[in-house]
């Protein structure tokens, strides 16, 4: 919705007393505090708050419950009503939205988050003194990711103790992966379970990456027996809901979509345990 100083405006508390009176409770209403009279960081976060406001009167929620279903959609740079919001305001808004729980933390846009060269057209470009995706790091910090960093660490990959061979590409820090990508590492095969670029992978850290065991081997054991388990799981492979895989000589079903997380009976629960193959 628009932003105001006030949180949003009438349409936006129509908006609102609609959805409340029909039932609709969304992930979380986003305003986009700019092209309204905004003057940086500060008065972003005061429209939150009026925001904030604004759903516990008009949706009857408390405090908490109203924070955590309020998003920010902010601007990069220049807007279009040449207000400024610069790295430093982001940091601002970033505070804001996770020290109050805050359900969303976007922008408008990746595609301009760079610094301007010949052209200063606002479509392709920020308009503020900055290095490349520099706004783009305070999503991925609000995501619980490692941001990438200006210049990535250089980092040497060691290969796999006893002569043994990794089939996944050995992990680059200059690289940047994807959630699912699998790579090898110090004779580990690893899965990235968000986007990532420049955190090793290790059992630490961020918690970006699953270690899916050392290379040459496989994790999956034989069913007891002499029985059949279903296809193996896959780090790399997307399971919907209702896919059924084995793993550790059991069968597990998804309970909804994931990929990455092997099956266990801890985790996010994605994973039901079906008993032995």
């Amino acid at each position: 919705m628009p932003g105001t100083s006030a949180g949003t405006g009438w349409f936006g508390t129509q908006l609102l007393d609609q959805a409340k009176s029909i039932g609709f409770s969304p992930n979380n209403f986003s305003i986009m505090p700019f092209d309204g009279g905004f003057n940086g960081g500060s008065s972003q976060v005061s429209a939150l708050e009026g925001l904030h406001g604004l759903l516990m009167s008009h949706m009857g929620w408390d405090s908490a419950t109203a924070y955590s279903h309020e998003g920010f959609s902010g601007m990069n740079g220049k807007s279009d009503a040449s207000e400024m919001f610069y790295q430093a305001d982001f940091q601002t808004v970033l505070d804001y939205a996770t020290s109050h729980g805050l359900g969303r933390f976007t922008f408008w846009s990746v595609n301009r988050d760079r610094q301007c060269g010949t052209s200063t057209d606002n479509g392709i470009c920020s308009n503020v003194t900055q290095n490349d995706w520099d706004f783009t790091k305070y999503t991925a910090k609000f995501a619980g990711a490692t941001p990438p960093q200006s210049p990535p660490p250089t980092t040497t990959t060691t290969p796999p103790p006893g002569g043994g061979s990794c089939t996944a590409a050995a992990w680059n820090a200059a690289t940047a992966y994807s959630g699912g990508a699998v790579v090898s590492y110090n004779g580990h095969q690893w899965t990235a379970k968000w986007w990532t670029q420049g955190e090793a992978p290790s059992t630490g850290g961020s918690g970006v990456w699953t270690d899916n065991g050392a290379c040459g081997g496989t994790t999956t054991t034989n069913p007891p027996g002499g029985g059949t388990c279903p296809t193996a799981w896959n780090a790399a492979t997307a399971y919907s809901g209702g896919a059924v895989v084995s793993y550790n000589g059991h069968k597990w079903t998804a309970k909804w979509w994931t990929q990455g997380e092997a099956p266990s009976t801890g985790g996010s629960g994605v994973w039901t345990d079906n008993g032995a193959c």
